[in-house]
């Protein structure tokens, strides 16, 4: 499970083999082998032996700001790699090999968009708008898995395409919106609308999650294949999230379509919406629900959060030529 402190003025220590977690309202007693990560989204009191015993027992433990954006986490000093993944890392990033881990990123998120609104259309036979987007998000994964040659080469190309596709798989899900919920595309911080004050919190729990995946297989979260490699900039994180960023739409769409949002769970800036304690703590649940859930992949059932780790291990094992 994922421990989320979302309380102001909470205090978390470490009690025998379990953590405790303390607010004004209660008294919690966690297990240790019960906790996967630990997640802090407000100001709160964390004690040293609970950091310890997390470190000791692989549990990072997460920073995240108003937006879900994470700004920072603690995680052993040991390296759960060899530096030879990471220089066969920085090989495949600028050659031939890079572009089709890139383009295998960006063909399944196509896919996953394409299905989810197929998934859509069951209950909505007569949207035309879904149906059409389901058909250009299909052509734009086509052209580009098409593509040939490098990453640099093709960069320009394959996130045009992209961006395409994008357009048209948020134009469709603003069609299944309530009427007071329907926004203009995407907009990130601040988002402009409630639909995507959740969404951005969502994508920030599973960067999150991304990262930590990439540190316990040796991958470098900072060397990406697709997005540039900047300064502080987690590029392979923002590269393979792609790849799950359907686990986050589901939850979010389901929540509004169900009817299980209301205004309450809504700060509202001059600049646009954030999410608050009460709206996180809604999102986070249902987030969580649908991580736990076992799906079909890869030939085997595994829950949405190993899906992470797994693919990450796999993309060790093909950078060692490991890869059966």
């Amino acid at each position: 499970m994922q421990l989320v402190i979302n309380t102001y003025g909470a205090y978390l220590r470490k009690r025998d083999n379990c953590f405790l977690l303390k607010t004004e309202e209660r008294e919690q007693e966690i297990s240790v082998k019960k906790v996967s990560s630990i997640l802090i989204s407000t100001a709160a009191l964390v004690s040293t032996d609970a950091l310890k015993m997390a470190l000791e027992n692989n549990i990072d433990v997460v920073f995240i700001d108003d937006f879900g954006e994470p700004y920072g986490r603690l995680w052993h000093s040991k390296l759960g790699s060899t530096t030879l993944i990471r220089r066969k890392q920085l090989e495949a990033s600028c050659g031939k090999e890079g572009l089709e881990f890139v383009k295998a990123w960006a063909g399944l998120k196509l896919h996953n968009q394409e299905n989810f609104l197929k998934k859509l259309m069951d209950k909505r036979p007569d949207n035309e708008i879904l149906d059409n987007a389901a058909g250009k998000i299909h052509e734009m994964r086509n052209k580009i898995l098409a593509l040939s040659g490098c990453t640099d080469e093709v960069r320009n190309s394959l996130m045009g395409y992209e961006g395409n596709a994008s357009k048209s798989y948020f134009d469709a899900l603003c069609s299944v919106m309530p009427e007071k919920y329907k926004f203009t595309g995407r907009s990130r911080n601040p988002a402009k609308d409630e639909f995507n004050a959740m969404l951005n919190y969502g994508y920030g729990v599973l960067y999150s999650k991304v990262e930590k995946a990439c540190l316990i297989a040796g991958l470098d979260p900072y060397l990406g294949f697709l997005h540039a490699d900047n300064y502080n900039k987690k590029s392979l994180v923002f590269d393979l999230i792609e790849v799950y960023r359907d686990i986050a739409d589901k939850t979010v769409v389901y929540l509004f379509t169900g009817k299980q949002i209301r205004d309450a769970f809504f700060d509202k800036h001059p600049s646009g919406f954030t999410l608050n304690k009460e709206g996180k703590a809604v999102l986070i649940t249902a987030l969580n629900k649908n991580l736990d859930d076992t799906v079909r992949y890869k030939n085997r059932n595994i829950k949405n959060i190993d899906k992470i780790q797994f693919d990450c291990h796999e993309i060790a094992k093909k950078l060692l030529g490991e890869d059966d």
